[in-house]
């Protein structure tokens, strides 16, 4: 672990080779899993707020489901998340011709209908944040649906943190991301990684 401030880093961010490639993983993050994408409250605001100008760009299952049930939910583990349909499809995916999933809400961002992204969760990707009391956790969620983004990282060269700068930057700053990028840096000159 790298401790950075007040948070502890998984090495897997500096080991790990990552560049996502839509192409070939299809978009399976936003379907494969157990529950909806973590969301912070402001970001359950947002979604509701948002909801209007994505409506036409979601599964007629989503929309159902949205009527019924709402944009999110607590989890199991306490957690609140976006609704998902049948078990799987996060209601924010959609579809591009080829079967690739995409999120709508960043599909209406790109587009410039909307000034929000997405949730945090889901742009840092796959790293994921835990709060305990004294620090934060910063892990790699290593998932086979990713083994594809591993690969491309490696041919190109591209670290994990790397690839996550804008997100990390987003969810803890400038400062914070620099003295991690340092950090890395120092690591793999002195160690090396498994990885290589």
């Amino acid at each position: 672990m790298l401790q950075i401030k007040d948070t502890l880093v998984s090495l897997d961010l500096v080991e790990k080779f990552f560049a996502c490639d839509i192409t070939r993983c299809k978009g399976e993050c936003c379907i494969e899993g157990d529950a909806g994408a973590p969301i912070t409250d402001a970001e359950f605001a947002t979604l509701k707020e948002i909801l209007p100008d994505v409506w036409d760009d979601l599964l007629p299952a989503a929309q159902r489901r949205i009527q019924e049930e709402g944009v999110g939910y607590v989890d199991e583990e306490g957690d609140l998340v976006t609704q998902i349909v049948e078990g799987k499809n996060c209601v924010f995916s959609t579809y591009l011709p080829g079967g690739i999933c995409i999120c709508a809400i960043e599909k209406a961002y790109r587009e410039g209908r909307i000034k929000f992204m997405k949730p945090i969760s889901c742009h840092l990707y796959p790293v994921r944040i835990t709060e305990y009391e004294k620090f934060t956790a910063v892990n790699y969620h290593s998932w086979k649906i990713c083994k594809a983004a591993e690969v491309v990282g490696r041919a190109k060269g591209i670290r994990a943190y790397q690839f996550l700068k804008e997100p990390l930057v987003k969810r803890f700053g400038q400062e914070w991301y620099d003295e991690l990028a340092g950090t890395c840096e120092e690591y793999l000159r002195q160690y090396g990684s498994d990885e290589d």
